[in-house]
């Protein structure tokens, strides 16, 4: 039946495109990487934005405070951005310097993070801070978070980003699938560029820059709905290689909430479209030069799967709806559908397996959630498709995800 081969020829594509990512699963087993370069104590400035975050804020900035970094080399600035709350008041109270933004005709991170680095700029001298970290307000730190990442930032990288980990992994499906992708992200795809000495990928959080780039930049410039990846395929592009920082640990809280988890979703997968529509050319150009494998990595990690999972549901609707009258051939459109959707779901547990296996003892959660949600992952990532496909045609707004886990280093890891 030509609906099979059609489904086959778009599964055979895929593997194509994202073969090299299993090739990603084994470099952590057979490579070791050394540092190299000295290790100088650099100033930094730490960048917050914050949108009525008083439930959360204020366990992070308690986590900065007890970094095992001199406290005279970091300095933590909060935009408070449109807070209607305490969240000003209370980051004021434990020790940051707050600007308060309000804007709402520019609304989202990017915003807020250039409005602050202007604010910072107007009130500090050019040179005073070496390099520049960004976190939300719902993260936690491990105590060695800053020192690990100076580390890492000493090798040479002018980019870097960390391991991040799960504030609230055991709550239900939803954050569990959001977890255990983040962690898969970070020692799977990071860590493996890393090793490689390819460029890794900034995702949301957890993460710094120098000061040559911002000098390069002229400023925070990316106000697309992923500025994250905004930010990460620009310096791609531009030939940094970013970093990554196994060893330093950030927490921070996951949707549990499915109309939630659909909508930032949705804005994820919109914001991959925006970035691609903008930096597209680059990328493309970049992967018939020296940055070749970066570039196609990146241009992976942004675009095939949603336009492949767009194909896919085409073709399947229209055969149906083409044939009403034939049973044999929704039949057969069913089987084939069953077969990708299974061979998907192996695919997930396979991924997320090996991640649960080697990260098992980084999950904050009692053993048998650990293992129940590995079989809920794959159910997770197959709710991308018909997000993915919705993104094409839904118009897409900014809007603050909430966060109400208040929890300390020690609640997160249920010590005493």
């Amino acid at each position: 039946m030509l609906i099979n081969v059609i489904n086959y020829a778009i599964a055979v594509i895929f593997c194509v495109c994202y073969a090299y990512q299993f090739v990603y699963l084994a470099v952590p087993f057979i490579k070791r990487r050394k540092r190299s370069g000295e290790t100088v104590l650099h100033r930094y400035a730490v960048l917050i934005s914050a949108r009525n975050e008083e439930a959360v804020i204020g366990n992070l900035l308690e986590s900065i405070s007890a970094q095992r970094y001199p406290k005279d080399l970091i300095t933590v600035f909060v935009c408070a951005d449109n807070c209607t709350d305490r969240t000003a008041e209370i980051a004021a109270e434990a020790g940051a310097i707050v600007f308060e933004r309000f804007n709402t005709r520019k609304i989202g991170k990017g915003y807020a993070l250039d409005y602050l680095l202007r604010c910072i700029a107007r009130n500090y001298e050019g040179g005073e801070f070496d390099g520049y970290f960004v976190f939300d307000a719902d993260n936690v730190l491990e105590p060695d978070y800053i020192y690990e990442m100076n580390r890492t930032f000493c090798e040479g990288y002018n980019i870097v980003t960390g391991y991040r980990n799960s504030k609230n992994y055991g709550d239900n499906w939803i954050s569990a699938g959001y977890s255990l992708w983040f962690l898969r992200e970070s020692q799977y795809l990071n860590r493996s560029r890393y090793l490689l000495g390819t460029s890794a990928a900034v995702s949301g959080t957890g993460f710094m820059f120098s000061r040559s780039v911002l000098e390069r930049t002229g400023g925070w410039k990316y106000y697309l709905l992923t500025e994250d990846i905004e930010f990460t395929i620009d310096s791609v592009i531009a030939g940094e290689k970013i970093g990554y920082c196994e060893n330093a640990v950030l927490y921070d809280e996951q949707p549990i909430d499915f109309k939630q988890s659909v909508r930032q979703r949705l804005r994820w997968a919109r914001g991959y479209i925006q970035v691609f529509c903008g930096y597209g050319a680059g990328l493309i150009r970049g992967i018939f030069s020296k940055r070749f494998f970066s570039c196609y990595d990146m241009t992976m990690a942004i675009l095939p799967a949603m336009f492949l999972s767009f194909a896919s549901v085409i073709v399947n609707a229209a055969t149906v709806f083409l044939n009403l009258g034939d049973p044999e051939v929704w039949t057969g459109v069913l089987g084939s559908l069953a077969q990708s959707a299974l061979n998907v779901y192996l695919t997930f547990i396979l991924i997320g397996g090996v991640t649960l296996i080697t990260e098992w003892r980084k999950i904050h959660v009692k053993a048998h959630k650990k293992v129940l949600y590995l079989f809920t992952f794959p159910l997770f990532m197959l709710t991308y498709i018909p997000i993915s496909v919705a993104a094409l045609f839904v118009n897409v707004e900014w809007k603050p995800i909430t966060h109400r886990r208040c929890a300390n280093l020690r609640e997160i890891k249920g010590e005493k």
